[in-house]
């Protein structure tokens, strides 16, 4: 039986009159990468700052790693690493500079140059965050989220915006992070990435959950019903045709 490492159970969370979450409950297993589904306004959002402890919950309980949030917030935030947007990075720093910083905040000891050869940057140490790419400034704010060595991560649409092979890139970054042991919990739009990342998939819509399986569960589940695609699946898609055509190794800008 697989361990849990986080439990939600009966989760609301009401803006006055509006209830954004409706008393959901999941589990996500220790070692796996847990996509969080739904469309705009789901309540997914919400749902993940209740438990990275970055929003209050209006009733329900979460447990992550045996720690209870209305407890111990603050040994939760211990042991998670959170994507941050590219909002919160001081543009003139360069990346070891930031990493420090970072580091200071965790207060914890990193050797940046190591932290950025994990996240294959490790060429841009001397560089200003200003002046890297959309897929390195990506990959860099996955890299801040190892910095206190987290149990659990939480990545928010990591790859809006790339090209194929940024995006590829860092499905591959994503994957390794998980093979040394790390929790991943992904929020994405592109149902491709999931269905490529995901172990189990928990969809969300108006405020609750209403599917939570693997991928192929969940499309076994559909053709079950009788449906078919209008158009013949094919052994590969677009995306791979560029892929195969223009290489897999990233283009820095």
């Amino acid at each position: 039986m697989q361990e849990s490492i986080i439990s939600v159970t009966d989760l609301k969370k009401d803006y006055g009159a509006f209830h954004a979450v409706k008393g959901i409950s999941f589990e996500v297993y220790q070692g796996e990468i847990f996509g969080l589904l739904g469309p705009n306004g789901a309540g997914k959002s919400t749902t993940l700052e209740i438990i990275e402890t970055l929003r209050n919950k209006t009733s329900g309980r979460v447990i992550v790693d045996g720690l209870d949030l209305d407890k111990e917030p603050d040994s939760i935030k211990k042991i998670i690493g959170v994507q941050l947007q590219t909002s919160g990075f001081y543009p003139g720093l360069n990346l070891i500079e930031l990493i420090e910083l970072f580091a200071g905040l965790y207060n914890q000891e990193v050797k940046p140059l190591e932290l950025l050869k994990l996240v294959n940057l490790e060429d841009k140490a001397k560089n200003k965050y200003k002046e890297l790419s959309g897929g390195q400034k990506q990959r860099f704010s996955i890299a801040t989220t190892l910095i206190n060595k987290p149990k659990i991560v939480f990545l928010d649409e990591p790859t809006t915006g790339l090209d194929p092979q940024a995006r590829r890139n860092l499905w591959d970054l994503i994957k390794d992070i998980r093979a040394k042991g790390t929790t991943v919990i992904i929020t994405t739009h592109y149902m491709d990435e999931a269905e490529q990342l995901c172990d189990r998939i928990a969809i969300m819509d108006e405020g609750k959950i209403i599917a939570l399986a693997s991928p192929d569960k969940l499309i076994d589940d559909l053709v079950a019903t009788g449906f078919e695609r209008p158009k013949q699946v094919k052994a590969a898609n677009l995306e791979d045709v560029f892929i195969h055509l223009t290489g897999k190794e990233i283009r820095e800008e």
